[in-house]
């Protein structure tokens, strides 16, 4: 009577386990013993790059983000920066006009209705191609306009093209504002580690798992259009060229920066919309849900738990809950379980209201509006997505 529900239980505990734990720490042994791949120091080998940057009413912070991309350390002759301003209201395009006045290789285009990023990258990509059109040698850089780049990130990015079977290379994206009275820190936590997870997924199989879609580049020549509505571009991108036998790496030597919201609406808001995108990849590429080879495996282990993180959840508390009434030692993990779920999370939110910050209680009740959130995505997702016009979070402007 009561084999089965504890099969279950374990069974969705084993999902979180090994999505969490158990792969995480068996990458880092893994990826111990693998080199770093030889890279080029000869500027004529160096690609020419096209940079795509999506911009919607960005007055804060464009300007920061050109100045950041004319610093490169990359030969001017082999790039060209197209910002594409999606009907933008606010003071972004006389902005991004000045910049293009002054400097010949950035060229400004100004979109007459809403498209969303998405939306963005299809339409300018067409527009790249008829200029510099596909090859070997043209890498399309993806970034976005609240994301500054190093001096060295472009160059650091593109060294890595010299050998023709990567097809992207993501970057390392470091969090700055962080703060202790709001969620950044625990953000930055989850970021570190997914940042670690890809780079290390890369050095066994090339095969990370989706790119930080703030900063990365692609071979131009695996590029394909974006489906309608869809919400997480760089996350089909990069399936699709693993899929197509690009390899994509990680480096953690190209470097950019990116603010971190500290308001948790605000990051609930994005996550619950990336979440729905989730959902849209995840029937997509659902013939590589069950493991039978190295991509499938990383994609159920890395990114397929994850998404279904929350029915894990709700099926560990309530197979638990049934068991609690036979089994005492299921009374025990129950306790935990309601401890982790509901009562550190409101103890937390009324510390914070007191001016009282734990990390480690914010961690776990960031674990847990993640998981919301990942729900709430599902939800919007099984309704349907109209369009995938998005209105940015609040920026704030570097300094």
């Amino acid at each position: 009577m009561l084999i089965f529900p504890q099969i279950l239980f374990w069974v969705f505990f084993a999902g979180l386990f090994h999505n969490y734990v158990f792969y995480p720490f068996l990458l880092k042994v893994l990826s111990g013993k693998k080199g770093k791949p030889a890279l080029t120091t000869d500027e004529s080998k160096l690609p020419f790059v096209s940079v795509l940057i999506p911009v919607y009413n960005e007055e804060k912070v464009i300007k920061e983000k050109l100045e950041s991309i004319i610093k490169q350390d990359y030969p001017l002759d082999k790039i060209r920066v197209f910002v594409a301003s999606d009907n933008s209201t606010d003071k972004s395009d006389s902005i991004i006009k000045s910049f293009a006045e002054k400097h010949k290789h950035i060229l400004f285009y100004h979109l007459n209705q809403r498209n969303g990023k998405p939306g963005v990258v299809n339409v300018m990509s067409e527009k790249i191609f008829e200029l510099y059109p596909m090859s070997n040698d043209h890498i399309i850089l993806f970034t976005d306009a609240n994301v500054m780049l190093e001096k060295s990130t472009i160059r650091n990015l593109c060294r890595h093209f010299v050998h023709p079977e990567i097809a992207i290379v993501d970057s390392n994206k470091i969090s700055v504002g962080l703060g202790t009275k709001g969620i950044s820190k625990s953000e930055n936590t989850y970021l570190t580690t997914e940042t670690m997870m890809k780079n290390r997924e890369g050095l066994l199989w090339g095969l990370l798992i989706g790119t930080f879609g703030g900063c990365y580049t692609l071979r131009s020549t695996f590029f394909e259009k974006i489906p309608d509505n869809f919400l997480v571009d760089d996350f089909f991108l990069t399936m699709r060229t693993l899929e197509n036998g690009g390899k994509a790496i990680n480096d953690l030597e190209a470097l950019c920066y990116e603010d971190v919201s500290n308001d948790i609406k605000e990051e609930y808001r994005r996550k619950s919309r990336i979440s729905a995108g989730n959902y849209q990849n995840l029937k997509l590429f659902r013939k590589h849900v069950f493991p039978r080879n190295k991509l499938s495996f990383a994609f159920f282990s890395h990114k397929v738990l994850r998404w279904i993180g929350p029915f894990l959840i709700i099926g560990m508390f309530f197979t638990c809950l049934y068991l609690s009434l036979y089994m005492g030692f299921y009374q025990l993990i129950l306790a935990g379980i309601i401890l982790i779920l509901f009562v550190i999370p409101l103890l937390d939110f009324v510390l914070k209201i007191m001016g009282i910050n734990f990390l480690f209680f914010r961690n776990i009740r960031y674990f847990v509006f993640m998981n919301v959130a990942l729900f709430e995505g599902f939800i919007k997702y099984i309704k349907g997505i109209k369009n995938n016009v998005w209105e940015p979070t609040k920026r704030n402007q570097y300094i």
